[in-house]
């Protein structure tokens, strides 16, 4: 995919907290209409690096490109602005329980747009049927599956249009179909909406079915970064045994 336009650059990404690296000189550049996945286990530093991409935190050292623009040096409007354009799916799906699934979805809209009512409420309705989930309008999260409020998230993810969607762990505490139902949901939506995706998971079975292109973060350094196909056959013995979830290998058991 060397051919196609970088959608984000990240440049040599490194980030502390009080003294301990969570990321070591990480760069890695991400594709428009791509889904690119993000894997490692717990503590790689895969979140962190989610975070930072978003504009959430700002990194230690090295810096993240979006068109070519630096998210550290931006002022306030001009982040506000390019932060627009992202949408991000939470791992909890960090629903508002006292507001119903279409005034969930609305809430994007409200904060950052002057849009009337009537106009919010249709293009909330139209983003609940593009996850499946038209004439659930009026449901609370707690009235829904985990599965049901991973898709509301997700629509609230793209109640704004973006172009270019994060997901934190979308499949955490799925079972397999449900799993399957959002992975499905993610290849559509960044084919159908032209979306970038970028998704952190260490779901292997997630991995394998929607992504483009893969990198593996361990201990905080990428390890490797290739299509799904490169990484199956990876020479590098930590890959190997964490995408086979073997005992006996260089990463230690806790």
């Amino acid at each position: 995919m060397s051919d196609k336009k970088i959608a984000i650059s990240a440049q040599n990404i490194s980030q502390a907290f009080e003294g301990r690296k969570v990321l070591d000189n990480v760069s890695l550049d991400i594709y428009k209409g791509e889904t690119f996945v993000i894997m490692g286990g717990s503590g790689s530093g895969k979140s962190t690096m989610l975070r930072i991409m978003t504009g959430a935190i700002k990194p230690s050292l090295g810096k993240i490109l979006f068109d070519d623009k630096d998210l550290k040096v931006l002022d306030d409007l001009q982040e506000e602005q390019l932060k627009r354009r992202f949408g991000m799916s939470f791992q909890s799906a960090a629903l508002l329980d006292f507001l119903t699934v279409e005034e969930n979805v609305s809430l994007p809209l409200k904060e950052h747009t002057n849009l009337d009512s009537k106009i919010i409420r249709i293009i909330a309705k139209m983003k609940l049927s593009l996850v499946g989930l038209a004439g659930f309008e009026n449901y609370y999260p707690s009235m829904l599956s985990g599965g049901m409020r991973k898709r509301v998230g997700v629509a609230r993810a793209i109640a704004m249009d973006p172009e270019v969607v994060f997901y934190d762990e979308p499949t955490a505490g799925l079972d397999p179909v449900a799993c399957a139902v959002i992975d499905k949901l993610i290849l559509d939506l960044t084919k159908k909406l032209k979306l970038t995706s970028v998704v952190v998971t260490h779901n292997m079975e997630s991995v394998f079915r929607i992504a483009d292109r893969v990198g593996m973060l361990y201990q905080g350094k990428l390890l490797e970064v290739g299509t799904p196909d490169e990484i199956k056959h990876s020479s590098n013995p930590i890959v190997k045994q964490f995408i086979t979830g073997a005992l006996e290998g260089p990463i230690h058991l806790t």
